[in-house]
């Protein structure tokens, strides 16, 4: 059983004072647990408490040096008859096992040099697999670690190395942290370090990653130094901590997490081969977005999970903020408004949606909590965020934010807290603007209709108050002017646009659905691509993902503006999101199995003619990349993979030369023995996902039957099993497949209960069937929700992909 909010409420108004000796033992890593060792100091009101530690082994426990008999489950330690208000030390030693799932002492075996990394990636209720803790984010303490491992390694944690002499690292004592926020990394890193601001700075990554990390070393070190800079600016709160840190670690479930002193990332932000400048831009935001969260998270730490928003929210505002204004990297928001915004307008038209700022009781233990990291809390809470800052001001915004980080630092706070110091720093009803843009879901629609005389008017269907920017267009689709409007309760007329085009919302500063007139979508419809404002454009791309899923526009209809504009299209990360939308639920939820191949078809040539008009070589890069995983030309694609590069000359990285892999693979012109080839030319853990899912591709029975046995196997790692599903479902071979979607169904919910939360995204999010479900399946998977026999987080996930299916 998780932890409940009536339990966390209770333990943290008796717990007071807390501070922890963490001592862990990685020296015999190629074992199945480490040593964890923690002396846990704090003063309580009430002579029973617990703490957690999951799984542990060879449990010894002493209070205040006396050995004691504790009450243990497997995840919980009972203390009796503790000393009642004065400072009481208890010890908690114990063998823990190490991971192959993401949550918590992650272990990893490099393939091209045999080299073991082990990292503590947490999160929520992840603390208690690595160390005896109160495990809940109200409950902060300070933290002094010492962590015993290899000598040949390298250990990264929290705060700065005061000593590393014999394989054993003792780390600064840190300031109050919540127990999630903990972070040890061992291995033989490769490191890059420098100072800037009076602090110590790195990078990490894998030995076998150097190359890569020293390829990217001035601009990471640039992005980081510019964005640190420019929260200086911003905040008036100096950075809370004394070292800065940054990991790409093998095997990570989250892109990040942002643990002070050592902020962590999945390792494929560090691309083997070409980086292009999308993927730049967007690990800019990330950088940006971990480092955010050093102030809202970090220094200013939510009471309990209803106010997850308070750290995500901000933080994925803040990184497409300052990744734009800080590090150099204009446009972040094309990638927002294209990618992470039309998914929360699907997670906010589902059943599981929730206020961005939910009550406590309606967070009422930790899973549920879980399932609260969603679009909800990142995407939707960063466009409320930037509509706040539009209706706001900036100024006012950043007043009551420095107030509100200033007056709760290394404390904790809530949604309450920050509203109050907001509406002091403004004249304006932020109280008000809270309840009905945080406390409840859903979203307004922004309507466009004509009155007599040809003048658009825009009326608001909804509760909220708007304020956003509106574009007018001419007949040709040429931008003629753009202006800022309210929108309230009252229409807006527009008379000196009477006669244009108007495309509301158009630098997306508002969360609302849009519906043009009929005016506005014809010159729309045929002008797309000669809308030159990036923004602009984007806001009608996504305008067309939306209405294509609520069937509002056809897919034949949506797949014409495919054909039509993706060969125009200049800006590379529209151009993928187009195409990963088009092959994602457009191919996969809205397209019948027997259009499927259709669908593939009219992509492919799209991309082709793309590539036959586009002078632009990052351009180009994207279209290869959908050419890739669309086309049926067998022969080319093997001529790909023999010259290096494709016929129109754009170099295959490693990761495009294992897209191709797979598709070939899906093909039927690569067998076994081929993708064993590959492999063994790759030799590196993404050359082994890549090989995964390219045998689990394969359209053959016995190839589908391999990978779901590949698939079940107990200690499966999170990522093969990610990629391995990725090659599993096929929606132009739905009959072939049906076998192990009913095997998906049936096995899940066990595979879930035995591997935990994070290993539980990857089954019901990244590995769910994507391809058309019979009915009879539909019935099954609500059946079995139905019986309640799902976990929980499990079950929010399937209950989002039946909704998403109807």
């Amino acid at each position: 059983m998780s932890l409940t909010l009536a339990e966390a409420r209770a333990r943290s108004a008796q717990v007071t004072d807390v501070s922890y000796d963490i001592d862990i033992d990685l020296r015999d890593h190629a074992g199945e647990c480490f040593g964890s060792t923690t002396t846990l100091r704090f003063t309580t009101s009430a002579a029973r408490t617990f703490v957690e530690l999951t799984d542990a082994r060879d449990l010894v426990v002493s209070v205040d040096g006396r050995p004691v008999e504790a009450a243990y489950d497997g995840r919980r330690i009972v203390l009796d008859d503790l000393p009642v208000g004065v400072p009481v030390a208890v010890r908690v030693e114990a063998q823990v096992p190490y991971v192959s799932d993401g949550d918590g002492m992650h272990r990893m075996s490099d393939p091209v040099d045999g080299e073991t990394y082990v990292s503590a990636y947490l999160s929520l209720d992840i603390a208690q697999r690595v160390f005896a803790c109160f495990d809940q984010p109200d409950i902060k303490a300070t933290m002094a670690v010492a962590v015993s491992a290899d000598p040949r390694w390298q250990v990264i944690g929290n705060g700065r190395v005061t000593s590393s002499e014999a394989g054993r690292w003792t780390f600064a004592t840190t300031p109050r942290l919540c127990p999630s926020l903990f972070v040890v990394c061992a291995g033989p890193w490769h490191s890059v370090t420098w100072e800037h601001a009076g602090l110590p700075f790195g990078w990490h990554a894998r030995a076998s990653l150097a190359a890569e990390l020293d390829r990217d070393a001035d601009e990471l070190r640039r992005t980081t130094d510019d964005c640190y800079d420019h929260y200086a600016r911003l905040f008036d709160e100096p950075y809370p901590f004394d070292s800065y840190d940054q990991l790409f670690g093998p095997g990570h479930n989250w892109g990040a997490m942002e643990t002070p002193g050592c902020v962590t990332y999945r390792d494929e932000l560090l691309p083997r081969g070409r980086v292009t400048d999308d993927q730049r831009s967007r690990r800019a935001t990330v950088i940006a977005h971990e480092m955010a969260h050093m102030w809202f998270g970090n220094l200013v730490t939510m009471r309990w999970w209803e106010d997850t928003w308070l750290n995500e929210s901000f933080a994925d505002y803040m990184g497409y903020r300052v990744a734009a204004d800080g590090a150099g990297f204009p446009g972040t928001l094309v990638v927002h408004e294209s990618t992470r915004k039309p998914a929360a307008y699907v997670a906010d038209e589902r059943r599981s949606t929730h206020p961005v700022a939910p009550a406590p009781e309606d967070v009422p233990d930790v899973d549920a909590a879980f399932t609260n990291f969603d679009s909800i809390s990142y995407a939707k809470g960063n466009s409320c965020l930037r509509q706040l800052v539009t209706w706001l001001g900036d100024d006012d915004f950043l007043a009551g934010v420095n107030a509100h980080l200033t007056r709760h630092r290394f404390g904790n706070a809530t949604l309450d807290d920050l509203v109050e110091a907001l509406d002091a720093a403004s004249p304006r009803n932020v109280r008000g603007w809270a309840e009905v843009w945080l406390r409840r879901t859903g979203f307004d629609t922004v309507a466009v209709r004509r009155d007599h005389d040809g003048v658009p008017v825009l009326a608001r269907e909804g509760v909220r108050p708007h304020r956003f920017s509106v574009t007018a267009l001419a007949a040709d689709g040429t931008l003629v002017g753009t202006r800022l409007v309210d929108l309230d309760e009252q229409e807006v007329a527009l008379p000196e646009w009477a006669g244009l085009a108007v495309v509301p919302n158009s630098q997306g500063e508002t969360f609302a659905r849009l519906r043009l007139d009929e005016q506005s979508a014809q010159v729309v419809a045929q002008h797309l691509g000669g809308v030159t404002d990036d923004l602009t454009r984007t806001v009608l791309w996504a305008h067309a993902f939306d209405e294509v899923r609520t069937g509002a526009l056809s897919v034949d209809g949506f797949l014409d503006l495919v054909e039509r504009y993706l060969p125009g299209e200049p800006r590379p990360a529209l151009v993928s999101a187009v195409l990963d939308r088009t092959l994602g639920p457009v191919l996969t939820r809205s397209t019948p199995a027997a259009d499927a191949a259709t669908l593939v078809d009219r992509v492919a040539a799209a991309c082709r003619a793309a590539l036959g008009a586009t002078t632009d070589d990052q351009v180009a890069i994207a279209l290869t990349r959908g050419l890739a995983a669309t086309s049926r030309d067998a022969d080319a694609l093997l001529a790909w993979l023999e010259t290096g590069r494709t016929g129109e000359g754009v170099d295959l990285d490693p990761g495009l030369r294992w897209s191709t892999v797979a598709r070939l693979a899906a093909l039927g012109a690569l067998d076994a023995d081929a993708v064993e080839a590959e492999r063994q030319r790759d030799q590196t853990f993404a050359g082994e996902l890549g090989a995964a899912r390219a045998l689990a591709a394969r359209p053959t029975p016995e190839a589908k039957a391999a990978a779901w046995a590949a698939m079940s196997a107990p200690d499966v790692s999170n990522r093969v099993f990610e990629a391995t599903a990725l090659g599993l479902w096929d929606p132009e071979r739905v009959d072939l497949c049906t076998t192990y979607v009913d095997a998906y169904l049936a096995d899940s919910p066990a595979i879930c209960e035995r591997r935990g939360q994070g290993f539980s995204l990857v089954v019901g999010r990244n590995a769910f069937p994507a391809l058309e479900l019979a009915p009879e399946q539909r019935q099954r998977l609500a059946d079995t929700l139905a019986s309640g026999s799902v976990p929980s987080v499990l079950a929010r996930l399937w209950n989002d992909q039946l909704d998403d299916l109807r």
